[in-house]
């Protein structure tokens, strides 16, 4: 993240923009009703998998078990990708460049409702690669595929709790003690702590990893 963008905040309701393009610069803006329209169907699509491919004999109770393990990896993948990747400190003014695309204009514009969910044009690909991973991982190497479905539809449903919850923290008053602590939490990474507080959906990899302040 550029020096410039951790030092000061836009609170203008003008978007910054990112690319001269109109065509680019329109991939950069989306509503959380998109995301939920995009992956909610996946998730469904995915439990309904996970039914079909559950072995003759295997209890059901597999389904709900992948579908929550599949929650809990999304919430270490949310903190390493949040702690490790977008805020990552590049040392080149190209690479600062494409880091604050990622997620420094967030910082630099925290109330910037276009920019507040991931874009299809980044979850796609990655929901692409980790579903590889699950498949190579527990579908070859443990040599269980029935376990796949499940496990995968866990971790996009992680991720569409993550999205909506980070849009709320910033845009919603909270009701239940939790989302008000949670929201609380966020903006303290924002305007406090920005190298700390790094879980959105849950504090719990803070804890584990020592960036949660005392």
């Amino acid at each position: 993240m550029p020096e410039s963008a951790r030092m000061k905040i836009d609170h203008s309701d003008e978007p910054v923009r990112l690319f001269r393009s109109n065509f680019l610069e329109f991939f950069t803006h989306i509503s959380p009703v998109v995301v939920l329209i995009i992956w909610v169907p996946v998730v469904a699509f995915f439990v309904w998998r996970a039914v079909l491919a559950l072995p003759v004999g295997a209890s059901w109770l597999q389904i709900p078990v992948g579908v929550l393990l599949g929650v809990f990896i999304w919430t270490l993948t949310e903190y390493v990708v949040h702690r490790f990747v977008f805020h990552y400190h590049a040392g080149t003014p190209g690479l600062q460049k494409i880091f604050f695309m990622f997620h420094g204009v967030h910082h630099y514009q925290p109330q910037c409702k276009t920019r507040l969910v991931m874009p299809p044009a980044v979850s796609i690909p990655m929901a692409v690669l980790f579903y590889g991973i699950f498949y190579l991982i527990v579908g070859q190497f443990f040599g269980a595929p029935s376990w796949v479905p499940a496990l995968f539809a866990g971790f996009i449903l992680g991720y569409l709790v993550y999205d909506m919850i980070h849009y709320a923290t910033h845009h919603f008053p909270m009701r239940s003690r939790y989302l008000r602590f949670l929201k609380r939490y966020h903006m303290q990474h924002h305007f406090k702590t920005p190298e700390k507080r790094f879980g959105v959906s849950s504090p719990l990899w803070d804890k584990v990893f020592g960036t949660m302040p005392a």
